[in-house]
């Protein structure tokens, strides 16, 4: 089955905002690592966040990576 892979990124970062804590403003913020590992190397790889290779069971996520995760949640979860 083929799929849309920049879907799949997209709905994965806006997951990302759910699991997110230790924000820093203006730095970004932390957020557990749960998903399938393809997709969070595509969104390293896009800058969106930290490497994802690790022990640790959070990520770093971005500024840039947090506010569109912030964004894309809203969009596709929130009641308007």
């Amino acid at each position: 089955m083929g799929y849309d892979k920049d879907k799949i990124d997209e709905y994965t970062l806006a997951l990302l905002y759910l699991v997110t804590h230790e924000r820093h403003e203006g730095l970004g913020a932390r957020a557990w690592k749960g998903f399938d590992w393809d997709t969070m190397n595509r969104l390293h790889e896009k800058g969106y966040i930290s490497n994802p290779i690790g022990k640790a069971k959070s990520l770093g996520m971005t500024e840039e990576g947090f506010l569109k995760a912030k964004e894309l949640f809203e969009r596709h979860f929130g009641k308007n």
